[in-house]
């Protein structure tokens, strides 16, 4: 009987530790998809930014202090 309880108490811990899990695992896809759409986002106003008439891409220009 003490077995019994043993394993019980076990899958009783991982099911709660499988429930966390998910819950992160939700949480990180949310967090995953917002930052998706502020990398595109940022995306596309630097290729407007770069169709503007800046001859130069920012990413290859010299920063001021050279």
């Amino acid at each position: 009987m003490e077995r019994i309880t043993a394993a019980e108490e076990q899958i009783a811990h991982l099911v709660r530790v499988v429930e966390d899990l998910s819950d992160v695992v939700a949480r990180q896809g949310r967090e995953i998809d917002l930052l998706l759409r502020r990398v595109g986002l940022l995306m596309e106003r630097e290729a407007e930014r770069e169709a503007m008439g800046s001859s130069i891409p920012l990413a290859d220009q010299k920063p001021p202090h050279w």
